[in-house]
């Protein structure tokens, strides 16, 4: 048996899962909580869901051969550290693992969340019989998980994939504390305050907003409700979208310039909106990146779509039993 952790800004998972006969990772159960507490609070939180949910099960704590925690970097996996996520506000030099071990006395492994997804769509989901892939979270935040020559690449700091820290351009939303980042476009955040700023320039120009219904609306604005009204057609929608797909592509064009891999794989917003943003993505990485380097290269969402934080974790859990 196998315990994960998958620690998010907006919420966070308890998981439980196992090997089957084929050598398949499975999720047996879950369970998802809200992020709404201090840090040391939540983590005792999520110790204790962990307990219950083994409890539920009727299992001990001494079935569990491996605990993996999958959370937003940037953080120290050889230090079991935390270190002070943008979206994760007050968790500074956390030290996790060593709270992990003590409480559970198994081997916990931490990884930033882009790397664990990376290899949970690498080993069980759209990156299976890849060796050189990149993985894109383009959730809440934007990080990026790399495989290189068939191995997890973190770099020497454990900081190798933060691309959501890129400026893309001098001014725009901001996302990991840079306007302009590829973060500030291209994550939920991005989208949202992108949908404020159109939202407020039409609704000063007595321009109704299908998706806000006035100032005091702007607040509500997020990615999903941009999102739906984009599918419907609003126009201030689908320029918001637009923009992020711009974007999107700018980024993507650098990273295949750069790494020249066999796949990208988007999560968590591409999936949902893949209509929104691929025609505009692919004609900007037409016109931006070396042409024998796009050829080379597929851009697919998630395999494991939204199970995917939970597999990560467990694909981490398996990953300590190495340790």
């Amino acid at each position: 048996m196998l315990l994960g952790f998958d620690i998010g800004g907006t919420k966070c998972a308890v998981v439980l899962g196992t090997l089957d006969a084929t050598g398949q990772l499975m999720v047996t159960t879950a369970t998802t909580v809200a992020t709404d507490r201090p840090a040391y609070e939540m983590i005792r939180y999520l110790f204790a869901v962990a307990e219950e949910l083994l409890a539920k099960n009727q299992l001990s704590i001494d079935v569990v051969e491996g605990i993996g925690i999958s959370c937003g970097g940037p953080l120290s996996s050889k230090k079991g550290l935390i270190l002070s996520p943008p979206n994760l506000p007050g968790w500074d030099n956390i030290p996790i693992v060593q709270m992990t071990e003590e409480r559970f006395n198994k081997k916990a492994f931490l990884q930033n969340d882009a790397n664990a997804c990376a290899v949970a769509e690498w080993k069980y989901g759209a990156g299976r019989g890849y060796n050189n892939l990149i993985f894109l979270t383009f959730g809440t935040g934007m990080g990026a998980g790399l495989i290189l020559d068939g191995k997890l690449y973190s770099g020497i700091s454990d900081l190798a994939g933060e691309v959501g820290h890129l400026r893309l351009s001098d001014t725009g939303p901001v996302g990991f504390g840079k306007s302009g980042s590829f973060e500030g476009y291209c994550s939920g955040g991005g989208i949202a305050q992108l949908g404020q700023m159109k939202a407020r320039e039409k609704i000063q120009m007595c321009e109704p907003v299908s998706f806000c219904s006035g100032m005091a609306d702007l607040a509500n604005i997020t990615a999903k409700s941009v999102a739906e009204a984009a599918m419907e057609g609003d126009p201030v929608a689908i320029d918001v979208y637009t923009i992020c797909a711009r974007q999107l592509g700018k980024g993507l064009a650098l990273l295949i310039d750069i790494l020249n891999p066999e796949l990208i794989i988007l999560g968590s917003i591409y999936g949902r909106s893949k209509s929104l943003l691929e025609p505009v993505m692919m004609e900007v990485i037409q016109k931006e990146a070396i042409r024998d380097s796009v050829d080379a290269c597929k851009i697919v969402p998630a395999g494991l779509s939204e199970n995917i934080g939970n597999m990560a974790a467990l694909s981490l859990a398996l990953m300590s039993k190495e340790k």
